[in-house]
């Protein structure tokens, strides 16, 4: 039972981090949060990798 209260720990704070990495770099916060739910920390460093959204051309 302790290792699935890590694994649900480790799985929120790979949301958490997800969401703010996509933040931080003008992603979408939003996908990459789901991300993290779905594929847990092995989706940090893809947010790292992500590109950030086109400014809109005026």
């Amino acid at each position: 039972m302790p290792t699935a209260y890590g694994l649900v720990i480790v799985n929120i704070i790979s949301i958490f981090i997800c969401y703010k990495i996509a933040k931080d770099c003008g992603g979408n916060a939003r996908f990459w949060g789901w991300m993290g739910v779905v594929f847990g920390p092995f989706a940090i460093p893809f947010a790292f990798l992500s590109k950030p959204k086109a400014a809109p051309k005026e």
